[in-house]
């Protein structure tokens, strides 16, 4: 079994959050019938469109690497805090934000999502901040991590489009104030 990302309503009332309606994310499935649309972006669309869930599985690698934590869709963080693996709608909202932008970075790198455009795409906004080497030194360090015993990159095959909708879901549930329930 993987990890769901499950909208639910913020705050939680009694002992259980209650999931969000699928009909707040039933503009999802439009995505569907678009021309071009790749299998799993498609996938990833209809899924939310009906159950206002990711399989978050897939993306945990490149989202904690985007966002340089570990853990962060599992919300390893708030499971220690509040004993409930639940992303607030503030969360939701950095979340969003950390993958658009990677998208908006990537878009000169062109559609197909892999380790090596990844690696290129973070280092090149990396490069320009404030403490560049510091920070370019940290991710080789985690690059590094994710190449298996035999110093194989990791086989990303995602698309800015699929991405782009992941960030549109927790997009939608930081603006109408979800949050998301980590389902392992």
């Amino acid at each position: 079994m993987g990890l769901d990302n499950v909208a639910v309503h913020w705050p939680r009332t009694g002992r259980f959050y209650d999931p969000v309606a699928p009909a707040e994310f039933v503009d999802f499935g439009e995505i569907v019938d678009m021309p071009r649309i790749s299998a799993p972006t498609a996938a990833l669309a209809e899924l939310i469109a009906k159950t206002g869930t990711v399989r978050a599985t897939a993306y945990t690698e490149l989202v904690d690497l985007l966002l340089g934590l570990e853990g962060v869709l599992y919300a390893t963080d708030a499971a220690a805090e509040d004993e409930d693996p639940v992303i607030d709608p503030d969360g939701c909202g950095w979340i969003a934000g950390g993958i658009e932008r990677f998208v908006a970075g990537h878009r000169e790198h062109g559609e197909a999502v892999t380790f090596e455009s990844v690696s290129e795409v973070l280092r090149s906004l990396l490069a320009d901040g404030r403490l560049a080497e510091q920070q370019l030194r940290w991710l080789d360090g985690r690059l590094n991590a994710l190449r298996d015993e035999s110093g194989a990159p990791p086989q990303w095959s995602f698309t800015c489009a699929e991405l782009s909708v992941l960030a549109a879901f927790y997009r939608r549930c930081a603006d109408r104030g979800f949050a998301v329930y980590a389902d392992a």
